[in-house]
């Protein structure tokens, strides 16, 4: 909280006519920023883009002035002035120039800024009893259900090169999202985990991946990832290709398969039987990060095996057992006809090393960041 609002929070706790609740935004202010908690300290509270309101966002879509809270015999009002885009409650559209009740851990969004309602005792609290990570959590969670709802991911897409040449034959689509709190994959996937919803938010960034991706020139070839529980209904996995593969057209397709996640041989086969009918070949991922169980994953033979990025980091300066250990594992991949990878090259001299090794395959940010088509 800044010290302009802790002291706004002191001066309502100290005074004698501190009788009831206090009220707090829990939210950003602005792209970007992280969740403040902001107490409703001017009666009518004036939200909007405009300098001079109680409370200023920063973002393009909340008008100048855009809504208004108010504290009425102790219960919370929020009232919208004819913005733009619109005051939610709670995921529905308020009414413009109506008061409406907020209650304790409602969510309201001015345009596209969310904010988590919060009352708070003023008898023996302290701003900082208030839980950042609760507040954080509670966001993230209403915010995941905006993002499936309204499908608000952005696919990024990293280079895949052919290494000896340095030529781009492809890319891996990685997903990011559009709303506030769930930015990076990994905050998706916590969300995501909270709500038992990683398979449904891994298909979600393939299909957007693969929608996307399909009209990058050249026709690179997709590598598309699965979720490890995806592995734990491979039926359901087995069903979702033909569409997959309808969405991606004729382009060279590739999925994604963690190697940890592979503790069913015989279904594997299953899968990758299916996946030769449709056009659609199989990698391995992070290949090394665990346990590297070759022999088990060579029963589904992959086209490519993706090795850990904790193999190659500093690949160029390791001693010689470990650049021989390395090496040996890829002759024995290639001995199988399967592609090997490099994942996670940063630097031209780890570049230069995992060409000495054998690797015809590469990504990393020596390479290319993920960024949008």
């Amino acid at each position: 909280m800044s010290s302009v609002h802790n002291a706004a929070f002191d001066r309502l706790c100290q005074s004698t006519a501190c009788i009831d609740d206090v009220w707090f935004l829990c939210g950003p202010t602005s792209v970007g920023d992280s969740v403040r908690h902001i107490a409703i300290d001017d009666d009518p509270f004036v939200i909007g883009r405009k300098a001079g309101t109680a409370l200023r966002l920063q973002f393009r879509t909340v008008s100048g002035n855009h809504a208004s809270l108010s504290v009425v015999d102790g219960r919370l009002m929020v009232r919208d002035l004819g913005s733009t885009n619109g005051t939610y409650l709670n995921g529905k559209r308020l009414e413009s120039g109506l008061e409406t009740q907020l209650k304790d851990e409602d969510l309201v969004h001015f345009a596209e800024a969310p904010f988590r309602i919060r009352r708070q005792s003023p008898t023996g609290v302290t701003a900082g009893t208030i839980s950042e990570n609760v507040c954080d959590q509670a966001l993230a969670l209403v915010q995941f259900d905006r993002l499936m709802s309204q499908r608000l991911v952005r696919p990024h897409f990293q280079p895949i090169v052919k290494l000896q040449e340095d030529d781009q034959v492809g890319f891996e689509v990685l997903g990011r999202g559009s709303v506030f709190g769930l930015e990076s994959v990994g905050a998706m996937f916590r969300a995501a985990e909270q709500l038992n919803l990683e398979v449904e938010l891994s298909r979600l960034l393939r299909w957007e991946g693969l929608r996307i991706g399909r009209d990058i020139p050249d026709d690179p070839t997709l590598y598309v990832n699965t979720h490890p529980k995806e592995l734990d209904n491979i039926e359901a996995l087995i069903a979702s290709l033909p569409a997959v593969r309808e969405m991606a057209g004729d382009m060279n397709l590739v999925l994604e398969i963690h190697e940890a996640a592979v503790t069913n041989p015989a279904a594997m086969q299953h899968l990758h039987a299916t996946m030769k009918d449709l056009g659609i070949q199989l990698a391995y991922d992070d290949f090394g990060a665990g346990q590297a169980r070759l022999a088990e994953l060579i029963e589904a033979r992959p086209e490519v095996v993706k090795f850990d990025i904790s193999l190659i980091r500093g690949i160029d300066s390791a001693d010689d057992n470990r650049f021989k250990m390395l090496q040996s594992l890829v002759t024995m991949v290639q001995d199988l006809d399967i592609r090997a990878l490099a994942e996670g090259i940063e630097t031209p001299e780890e570049a230069q090393a995992c060409r000495e090794i054998g690797f015809e395959l590469a990504q990393g940010y020596h390479f290319g960041r993920p960024s949008p088509a």
